[in-house]
């Protein structure tokens, strides 16, 4: 009997932005005849995440953005295995995938996929710095779940609020929420909260307006937006005052209750919401997973190649994976573009090491900072070919360059006729579609 001949099998973990880029790519290049890409994640859809504040506000519609991964896969000559990576056997060269359990009842049992090259691209979670009650009373931004339970939430407070004004033209009824952490997150949702309140009034709750919501910024560092330079954070922190956003810098905070959070100088401020956005690590899972090498924070320490340093055929990329440049005191940071660029290197080197050719190593392009601050302002810096190589934007040249970044992100996983396309329907639907999601 003539023996079967396996496909070298190429799994990646995680479809996020960089783990959905490289399957793609890998699929469209290798084809489905000798080589079979095989992308596992426990969700079954994939939103960009530097989107989930808008999914929070209510300002995007995530059934819109969001892609399917089974029919991607499909078109693009990949598997799509749902589940949860639970441990990587380096000797049988095979991860351990989770049972998947549905209403106490194990609708399919843990079992094991075989790879001859391994990605890991599980992305990052919430740090929480083991703060007192943060788990039980805030909440994170770390998928679309979250997001959408943000957005229940806030929709039921001001349902509250309008209700209270409506019987009580005189009173002061308001919605308050914390946002703990001033980076980019933090501080785009917090701008983001307060034009979709704005625009409440036009889906039925009449009497409530902005001005019944104050949102509270809380940084424990001594300036906001810590990756832009400190004029455009100021410029940024201006902004967020304007439309009355309260912004405390030099505030750590030391413990989270039901109504609110308690600073490290004993201030006590009252939240009916309250977002922990204060800074990432690695899942918990991935400690010394497989017996590779990781950090405090749970990442997979990798070379240059973006190798993990224990295994040539494992490697990591994204907000999982830690890398220090040659020279450099800090890991390179973890950024959309950060893992965009590390799946490209990945893509070229895979192909190298099936060829037997040399790997290249990675290096960080820094292309710039951007946030955004909703309709009101972009702000950022934009790493260009100028003397002195970083030129300051802002206005309409930083907010087009902020979107840009998300339709490059389209047609990474689209290709250009597809991603093209979205990003045409993206503007249709600005105009035809309701501003906020309100269900």
């Amino acid at each position: 009997m003539t023996p079967v001949r396996l496909k070298t099998q190429i799994v990646v973990v995680g479809g996020g932005a960089g783990g959905l880029e490289l399957v793609a790519r890998l699929g469209r290049a290798l084809g489905r005849v000798d080589y079979d890409i095989i992308l596992v994640d426990r969700q079954q859809t994939h939103i960009w995440k530097p989107l989930l504040h808008e999914v929070a506000a209510g300002s995007l519609d995530a059934n819109l953005d969001e892609v399917g991964y089974r029919g991607h896969a499909h078109r693009w000559n990949y598997r799509f295995f749902d589940g949860t990576l639970e441990d990587v056997d380096r000797a049988a060269r095979e991860i351990v995938v989770a049972p998947i359990v549905e209403d106490g009842r194990e609708i399919i049992g843990r079992h094991r996929i075989r790879y001859d090259y391994l990605v890991l691209a599980v992305g990052s979670v919430s740090n929480d710095f083991g703060t007192p009650g943060v788990r039980d009373n805030c909440i994170f931004l770390d998928e679309r779940a979250e997001a959408d339970r943000f957005r229940r939430k806030l929709l039921n407070q001001c349902l509250r609020v309008s209700r209270s004004v409506a019987a009580d033209p005189a009173s002061d009824a308001t919605v308050d929420i914390v946002i703990v952490g001033g980076g980019a997150t933090g501080v785009e949702l917090a701008a983001e909260l307060h034009m979709s309140a704005d625009s409440l009034a036009m889906y039925g709750l009449e009497v409530f307006d902005a001005s019944r919501l104050r949102t509270v910024l809380v940084e424990a560092g001594p300036r906001i937006l810590p990756a832009l330079p400190e004029k455009l954070a100021a410029a940024a922190r201006t902004e967020l005052e304007a439309i009355g956003v309260r912004v405390f810098t030099d505030e750590q905070v030391v413990e989270a209750r039901p109504d609110g959070i308690t600073t490290k100088r004993g201030d006590i401020i009252g939240a009916d919401l309250m977002v922990w956005a204060a800074g990432v690590k690695g899942a918990p899972f991935m400690h010394e997973i497989g017996g590779l090498e990781t950090t405090r924070s749970n990442q997979i320490v990798v070379r240059p190649t973006l190798q993990s340093t224990r295994d040539d055929r494992i490697f990591a990329i994204g907000d999982c994976a830690s890398y220090i440049p040659a020279g450099a005191q800090r890991p390179v940071p973890p950024r959309a573009q950060t893992a965009h660029q590390m799946a490209d290197v990945v893509f070229h080197n895979i192909r190298a090491m099936i060829a037997g050719k040399p790997l290249k190593p990675f290096k960080y392009q820094d292309h710039g900072s951007f946030v955004s601050l909703a309709r009101y302002a972009t702000v950022g810096s934009l790493m260009g070919n100028l003397v002195g190589g970083k030129m300051a934007v802002e206005g309409r040249l930083a907010r087009f360059v902020y979107m840009s970044l998300y339709r490059m992100h389209l047609i990474a996983i689209h290709g250009w006729w597809k991603g093209v396309s979205m990003i045409l329907v993206g503007h249709v639907n600005q105009i035809v579609r309701p501003k906020l999601k309100l269900h």
